[in-house]
């Protein structure tokens, strides 16, 4: 069984999908998606390592693996729910990852043309 987060118009969805099956079970919506990240938090911890001190309390996480193409609000910018913080290339398109809520970008764990891994956490916010 694999875990993905995924957010479709602004709301977040934690979805269950068992390999080998196009069958899935999606649970209730959640503002946040800090219990899909903590299992990939050690893959991520060498990248999140230097700016632990400025570390907000929400992860912003890639909901898919792919290349950092694009930084779009670097650390101490103000974004709404939504609003694009960074921009994932995956399969050759451009998949923006956008703030969970309301709130300030503390820090951005990752640099352009950085490999991540769906549930690494790209940045944080307060």
């Amino acid at each position: 069984m694999k875990n993905y987060t995924i957010t479709v118009n602004g709301n977040v969805y934690q979805v269950t999908v068992e390999e080998g099956t196009t069958a899935g079970v999606v649970q209730a919506p959640v503002a946040a998606a800090p219990a899909a990240a903590a299992p990939k938090a050690p893959a991520a911890a060498p990248k999140a390592a230097a700016p632990a001190a400025g570390a907000g309390s929400v992860d912003v996480t890639a909901s898919v693996p792919g290349k950092i193409c694009k930084i779009e609000a670097p650390a101490g910018t103000a974004v709404k729910s939504g609003d694009t913080v960074i921009v994932l290339e995956a399969m050759k398109m451009e998949i923006p990852v956008v703030a969970p809520q309301d709130g300030t970008i503390a820090s951005i764990n990752v640099s352009v043309g950085d490999a991540v891994e769906s549930g690494d956490v790209l940045a944080t916010m307060d």
